[in-house]
């Protein structure tokens, strides 16, 4: 069975996701943490994706990502190395926006995911989950929120971890990274048409992944699942 979870930045769907995936016993693959890795390789290797995305494309059979759960956690590999962690500051939110825009990786990337996906009961969260990497999915939710709480969630969870940054900083980087998710012309953050939409502007995270689960639980009834 595939769940697909789509939203913008910051609307909470991979801590949301994880819940779930551990309440139904789902394996659970954040296709984010995916973009992300690859923004982390073009720092590390000094690479403008905005300016010479080429530059990129001719690296990407240098790419190995493996995906791992320990202690119930989810851990991404960047060429033998755990970037779980280092992917997570905003620096690396941009660049993971910006590779995300170029066909070939999107395409590398997706070719990974559906392989997880075809495998196993998946929960599975990202920007176009249901409309291009699952279009089967059996069950498809779009999380959103206003931007600003979405960025007041991030902000928290960054102070968190200690990672230096303003909320005002937070906000600007969430605002960039909707628009270019939206405007990107291969595959933009958009619902899926059969997607359930769901607004958690103002939730606790509780009452998030409370009302989620019992969406599925309806929608797995509804199809015998």
């Amino acid at each position: 069975m595939q769940i697909a979870i789509d939203g913008p930045s910051g609307a909470g769907k991979s801590t949301i996701a994880k819940a779930l995936a551990n309440v139904f016993h789902f394996t659970y693959i954040d296709t984010g943490a995916m973009y992300r890795a690859v923004g982390l390789f073009a720092l590390q290797h000094n690479i403008d994706v905005k300016e010479n995305p080429d530059a990129l494309i001719e690296r990407l059979d240098d790419i190995q990502l493996t995906i791992r759960c320990e202690d119930k956690q989810q851990r991404i590999f960047l060429n033998g190395s755990d970037v779980s962690d280092q992917i997570r500051v905003p620096q690396v939110s941009i660049a993971a926006s910006n590779v995300a825009v170029i066909p070939a990786v999107r395409l590398k990337l997706v070719e990974l995911q559906r392989m997880l996906a075809a495998k196993q009961n998946v929960i599975m969260d990202g920007r176009d989950v249901g409309t291009y990497i699952l279009p089967d999915a059996d069950i498809k939710i779009f999380l959103t929120a206003t931007v600003e709480d979405r960025a007041a969630r991030r902000y928290a969870e960054l102070l968190q971890r200690k990672t230096q940054t303003t909320y005002e900083a937070v906000l600007e980087d969430m605002k960039y990274r909707d628009k270019n998710d939206s405007s990107r012309a291969f595959a933009p953050l958009k619902p899926a048409k059969d997607a359930l939409i769901v607004d958690t502007t103002g939730n606790t995270l509780e009452q998030s992944i409370e009302l989620l689960k019992k969406l599925i639980e309806t929608k797995k009834n509804e199809e015998g699942k």
